[in-house]
Order: C-alpha cells, then structure tokens, then sequence
C-alpha cells in the first residue's frame, strides 16, 4: 500500500468518525433516550431510502388484499405506491405475499405452495426473506407451507396481537391509526394535573374488572365510560392507563399529548409498535393487576418528577413515528414499518442446488 493510499484511507476514517460524533451530538437529549440506537437510526435510515427494494407478488384474485380503512389498508396502499417496490425481483431485499384477511388456512397453503414451485426465491430461505399482513396473526398448521410461512416469514399485524399469534424478534405491529388530528411536533403540555390517571372504559376488559372497580372507588383516578370529551381528560391527567389486548386505539394520541401510559398486563409485552427503534421504558411503565390499585399508586408514586417530565417529552418524539400520513413522511408510521423491515433483510440463503 503506498503512503498516498495509506494517507487517504486514514483521512477517510477520521472523516467518518467526526461525521458521526458530530451527528450523534447534534441529536437532542430526549432523541438520545427515545431510541435504542438514534445515531445508527439516522444513518441506516438514509440507506434505506437509497437502496431498499421489495417484490409483490400476484395473488389470485379470489384472495387478494382488500383491507378496509385500517393500519393494513394505509400501508399496503402506500407501499404499493413507494419508491421501493421493484418489478426485477432478482434485486430484491424481501419479497412481499399479499393476501386478504380472511384467507383459510387451506387456501394459503396453495398459495405458498404455488409460489414455492413458481419462483426460486422462497426455497433460498425457505420463506425467511418474505413478509406478509395478518391483522390478527396467523396460527401455527400442520401443512409445511404454512408451517414454513408462520416460523420464518416477517408477519405485520396489528398492535396489540393475539396473545400465541406474534413471534418476538421476527413478527412487526402497525401502529393504530388516530381518529383525530394530532399536534405534532409541538403538542400542548399539559395543563395541572386533575387526576393522577385517565382510563376510558370497555366492558370487554373482565379479567381486569376487580381493579377497574377499585380505580372507580379512588378519586385519584377518572373512568370513563362514555369518553365524551376524552381530549380534555388525557390534558387533565399526569398518566393514561390502558389495559394491554383491550381498546388501545388511543395510545398514540395519549402519549403526543404528554400524558404518560401505563399499560396493564400481568405477562411480558413483546409487541409494542417499533419495538427496534423506540425504547419503550422511557416513554411508557408497565404495572401488574397483582398489586392492585395500591400498588400501582405506590409504583407511580416512586417515579421522579424529572423522569416523568422526561417521558412526556420522550412519548411526543415518538409519536411523530406513530402517527399515519396520508402521503408517507420522512420517519413516520409508514417509514418507521419499513425501517424495520429493512433490518430484517439479512437471511439465510441457501444454494439453488441444494433443492435440486
């Protein structure tokens, strides 16, 4: 290697490190504490802008997609309008299998069955590097195809999943859509705290009936059954308590209006929206029933003022990756999905020759 070389490849090094440490300083404290990995984020996501490429193929007509107005229904629109749909599909990243929601199990079967033996592309990684939507998640079957497709493809459903229907680490839920217009970026801070937690009332929630009964006893807290004027209680109130598999459809607009959720759940949450980009224990606490309104208070009760000042803020960052445009922009919902995605690429592919 000569000196020149040597020299370049060196100043070509300290270029990209002080390009790096100049981008991650110029991030705000609450982005640094908001995402996982803010200076990798930002950089990966220009990369993915760049050079994502994903592959649809045609399905029958008797099981194509006709989502309703809905996460699915947003996405799959916006993707089949973006820049990363390719019709080579020898230079795609992942390939995507659109069905509708109420396809039977048999009928996926032949569907994966069908593309298996139509392209060389499944057998390579035996499904690993195709994604799919399923609003609820798909079951495990006996067929191999299905099989193949639960256990190694990318599932987007909705948030939250069936409990059973999501695989941690692999699977992906949409972000709700808000019902109505959000401040963003600059929510309105909340005004003095009438009530330590606002609660809007399903009665479908029956496991969780005894705390509920004990939270409408305690005047710290507003249950509300008819949420008329919703927007003004979630102002009102320092936390926004949710029962986790219940009517979360207000999640996003909660936390961009600072109001701090509290998701109760008495097993472990591994289908929070974003989950690889955002660090959901600075934005959210997670609260047993088991210790019931007691010991919620008293949990809520330890968390410092500058901690809870600190998830406020860090909960309206976030929601600027939550929230559904209805054209895509740069880190919203649609592209933060596809972000997640693109970390998905990297799968096993097997030789031609070994399916020969």
């Amino acid at each position: 290697m000569t000196i020149t070389l040597q020299l370049s490849l060196i100043f070509f090094c300290f270029f990209l490190f002080t390009s790096i440490q100049s981008h991650s300083t110029s991030l705000s404290g609450t982005a640094k504490i908001t995402y996982l990995s803010p200076t990798i984020l930002f950089a990966n996501y220009d990369k993915m802008i760049a050079d994502f490429k994903i592959y649809i193929y045609k399905t029958p007509k008797a099981i194509s997609p006709t989502f309703t107005s809905s996460p699915e229904s947003i996405f799959y629109s916006n993707l089949l309008n973006s820049e990363f749909v390719t019709q080579n599909a020898d230079d795609a990243h992942l390939f995507f299998l659109p069905f509708a929601p109420d396809t039977s199990t048999r009928a996926l079967a032949r569907l994966v069955r069908e593309i298996r033996q139509s392209f060389s592309y499944w057998n390579r990684s035996l499904g690993a590097d195709h994604f799919f939507i399923s609003r609820a998640g798909i079951d495990y079957g006996s067929d191999r195809n299905v099989l193949e497709l639960k256990k190694n493809s990318v599932q987007i459903s909705y948030f939250p999943t069936k409990s059973g229907n999501f695989v941690p680490h692999k699977d992906i839920t949409l972000p709700p859509v808000v019902d109505s217009v959000i401040e963003l970026p600059h929510a309105r801070a909340n005004k003095t705290a009438s009530f330590l937690g606002y609660m809007k009332l399903n009665k479908d929630d029956q496991s969780t009936w005894s705390l509920i009964d004990e939270m409408m006893d305690d005047q710290d807290f507003l249950i509300e059954s008819e949420p008329f004027d919703h927007k003004s209680n979630i102002n009102t109130s320092k936390y926004c308590i949710f029962i986790y598999n219940s009517d979360m459809n207000w999640f996003v607009e909660a936390i961009a209006s600072r109001c701090v959720p509290v998701i109760i759940t008495d097993r472990p949450i591994q289908d929070l929206p974003l989950m690889d980009v955002l660090q959901w224990s600075e934005i959210a606490v997670v609260i047993s029933t088991r210790g019931g309104v007691k010991g919620m208070k008293l949990l809520l009760s330890e968390i410092s003022e500058e901690k809870y000042e600190r998830m406020k803020e860090s909960g309206v960052v976030a929601s600027r990756n939550l929230v559904w445009n209805a054209v895509p922009e740069r880190y919203d919902a649609f592209y933060m999905v596809m972000y997640q995605l693109w970390l998905r690429r990297h799968t096993i592919r097997y030789t031609r020759r070994e399916f020969a």
